[in-house]
Parts: C-alpha cells; sequence; structure tokens
C-alpha cells in the first residue's frame, strides 16, 4: 500500500505531461472552427468615400475576402503589397475584397492617408469600436491582420484564412471561381 502512494503521483505526473505534449502538437489552423459554414453577422459600416453604408447584403452574390487590420500593426501593412497583388490579380472576377479597419476613431485620418498613399483599393471601412466592434467580437478576433473568406451565399468558408502573402490563398479563390 505504500508502493503505491509514491507510484500514484508520479503516475498521475505522467498521465498529465502525456496529454499536454499531445495538446502541443495540435495545429490551432487545422483545428475546425464553430464559425464554419455560418451566416457571415450582420454588420452596417460607413464606406471610405461613399455616403452609403455597406452590410452584409452587399457582399453576399460573390465571394467575400475580409482583411481585419490597423495602421499600427506591422503584420497587417507588411501584408499590403501581397494583398493588393492579389486584389489585382483577381479583379473584374466574382470577388469582394473588404478591408475592416479596427483603428480607434482619433486615428481616423491616419487611416484615411495610409489608404491615399498605399493606393488601397477595395471596400474601406472602418469599425465601429474597434476592438470592441461587433464584427470583431462576433468572430472572437484576438489578433490581427486576419483574414475572413465568405461564400456567395453569405456564408463563412473560413474564419482564419491564409494571409495574402501565402500561395494558399490563391488556389483556395481559384477552387472558389
Amino acid at each position: 500500500m505504500q508502493r503505491l502512494k509514491l507510484f500514484l503521483p508520479l503516475a498521475l505526473f505522467a498521465i498529465l505531461a502525456l496529454l499536454l505534449f499531445r495538446g502541443l502538437e495540435l495545429d490551432p489552423r487545422e483545428m475546425p472552427s464553430a464559425l464554419i459554414d455560418k451566416p457571415l453577422p450582420e454588420f452596417s459600416l460607413p464606406r471610405l468615400g461613399a455616403e452609403a453604408r455597406i452590410s452584409r447584403a452587399d457582399v453576399v452574390g460573390e465571394v467575400a475576402l475580409f482583411n481585419v487590420w490597423a495602421t499600427w500593426c506591422g503584420p497587417c501593412l507588411r501584408e499590403i503589397p501581397a494583398l493588393k497583388s492579389l486584389e489585382n490579380d483577381y479583379h473584374n472576377k466574382n470577388i469582394a475584397f473588404v478591408s475592416l479597419s479596427i483603428d480607434e476613431k482619433k486615428d481616423y485620418q491616419k487611416w484615411r492617408t495610409i489608404i491615399a498613399d498605399k493606393e488601397l483599393t477595395g471596400i474601406q471601412l472602418m469599425a465601429d469600436n474597434n476592438w470592441n466592434s461587433s464584427f470583431v467580437t462576433s468572430y472572437g478576433i484576438k489578433g490581427i491582420p486576419r483574414f475572413i473568406l465568405i461564400d456567395t451565399v453569405g456564408n463563412i468558408i473560413n474564419s482564419d484564412a491564409p494571409r495574402p502573402s501565402n500561395p494558399e490563398i490563391r488556389k483556395i479563390l481559384d477552387e472558389l471561381l
């Protein structure tokens, strides 16, 4: 009985270590998202350079690639050349490129300047409440850049799609179009 008391904690430690090790091997990008095949959440945000607002209904009917970014985000800014190339290569195809900035309202002019200086195209939106906007919270977005791929009926295909700099995104878009 005395030996069992000594062996039991060691056995429990070994089992916990094995479970932890197994969990560390999992790639979160390969784990299924609860958002897949669910409708894109409703939203209505003002579009830069237009008086009209953009909503979910405006992107239904074509594939949409949402880019959630901010002007202060280094990785977001590094994706811009690849995003512009992707937009250029898929111009006049049934795909909408929607960039949603989560900058704070005080940085509105900085956001507009970057869009102009970098000659960004596509649909340019600014979230209504930066990290607390309904769009960001609906997706549980905790880090950016974040790319979300939507099908033609408005359902989420991939809630953490490959970045434009990753060649995999082109394969996915080609399959959808």
